[in-house]
């Protein structure tokens, strides 16, 4: 082919390619969305500044926001990964647009994928907002942040597919009510605002098995106590990454 050969190449661009610009989009409808914005960011937010301030809860002891801060990364991590993509989700697949993509060359773990990558890259700006006000309420973090990272995006996988779970198999109207209703459960059982200890020792042993209670321990071992990296976290949330994402690339329906 000569240098003024302009003969179109028709073709799928590189799946690199595809995945960013959908993950691009995705960002883009995200910060377009008030209630996203609101669930989010401003819920971890408000949650993280009245229970530090206001002496409403029991921790056992110990600085209120130490106790608190990991928790509220762990709540905004879901409230991104799973609640808003699973809500987003079924209602894209309700009004057709997940039935458009499927059109295009953009794989099922394409579109997975790149919903995934477009979740970190909020979690990210979550992650520096709450930082930044539970630093200014005398959050003092120990650790290595590397760990703390690695179990936020194990975290982030498994909440992904479970939410794509979700999202892929219910109706639209179905997915709100149960990703809020477990969001709900997740946020009172989940040890993000009280600890696992004021349960029953039976009951505890249960939830000490969920995704946000592994990631809310794990965050606490880390950045409260200073701890090494917990394998036992890193277990449970490999193991939950491994199983929803895997149930989600086999079931979830374009339309």
């Amino acid at each position: 082919m000569t240098a003024l050969d302009f003969t179109p190449a028709p073709g799928a661009a590189p799946f690199p390619r595809m995945v960013l610009a959908q993950a691009g989009a995705e960002v883009r409808a995200t910060l377009r969305n008030g209630e996203q914005l609101l669930l989010t960011l401003v819920i971890p937010v408000l949650l993280l500044v009245g229970f530090s301030l206001a002496p409403l809860i029991d921790i056992g002891g110990g600085s209120r926001v130490d106790f608190l801060a990991p928790g509220v990364l762990a709540l905004a991590v879901m409230s991104t990964a799973f609640t808003g993509q699973a809500i987003a989700t079924g209602f894209e697949r309700r009004y057709g647009v997940l039935k458009r993509l499927g059109a295009t060359p953009l794989s099922r773990a394409g579109l997975m994928l790149a919903k995934t990558v477009a979740v970190i890259a909020v979690e990210a700006v979550q992650v520096v907002v709450v930082v930044v006000v539970a630093l200014s309420l005398g959050w003092h973090p120990h650790g290595s942040p590397l760990a703390a990272a690695l179990l936020v995006l194990l975290a982030t996988a498994a909440f992904s597919g479970l939410g794509l779970l979700m999202a892929g198999t219910l109706r639209a109207e179905a997915t709100l009510a149960a990703a809020n209703l477990v969001y709900l459960v997740l946020l009172g059982a989940g040890g993000v605002m009280f600890p696992l200890s004021k349960f029953p020792s039976g009951l505890r042993h249960v939830l000490e098995l969920l995704p946000i209670s592994a990631l809310t321990s794990g965050l606490r071992t880390v950045l409260a106590g200073g701890g090494t990296l917990p394998l036992g976290a890193l277990a449970i949330l490999a193991c939950w990454a491994a199983l929803t994402l895997g149930l989600a690339s086999r079931t979830f329906r374009w339309e």
